[in-house]
């Protein structure tokens, strides 16, 4: 993953706090911080046994019917996705599986609708004051 910064946007204060939020209103549960140890590799050994700050568990979830885009990938109906890592994600200029929004605040809340599993995290996000969801978006953005 590309490294992140500890001060780009918003100063070390703002992400750190940013980072804090975000594991404690829940995005943590989906976008897992770091996956422990990967698996030995035989072409680049210093990739073996390393640890990955994906922020993602790589896992399928119900997303609801705001994601929902009809198509079934293996076992997954169309409101199920795979945790997409969030590593680069200040780094990008279009957001959730199908690109359709360039804001992150519309990629948050578009977490949330019937039937998905992260609509009380997003419920969190959006009780949050203005500078806090600032700093979560400094995190991310930092990423």
């Amino acid at each position: 993953p590309p490294t992140a910064s500890t001060t780009v946007p918003g100063g070390a204060t703002s992400i750190s706090h940013g980072s804090a939020v975000f594991n404690s209103i829940g995005c943590s549960v989906c976008h897992t911080p770091a996956i422990r140890t990967t698996q030995p590799s035989n072409i680049t050994p210093s990739l073996g046994a390393a640890n990955v700050n994906a922020f993602s568990d790589f896992e399928i979830h119900h997303m609801g019917t705001g994601l929902n885009d009809n198509v079934s990938q293996g076992n997954a109906g169309g409101d199920e996705f795979r945790t997409a890592p969030l590593w680069g994600v200040g780094q990008r200029i279009f957001f959730l599986h199908d690109g359709r929004t360039s804001n992150l605040i519309a990629a948050i809340r578009a977490h949330a609708s019937s039937g998905s599993e992260a609509s009380q995290v997003v419920s969190n996000f959006n009780a949050l004051s203005t500078a806090s969801q600032q700093d979560v978006l400094n995190f991310l953005r930092s990423l």
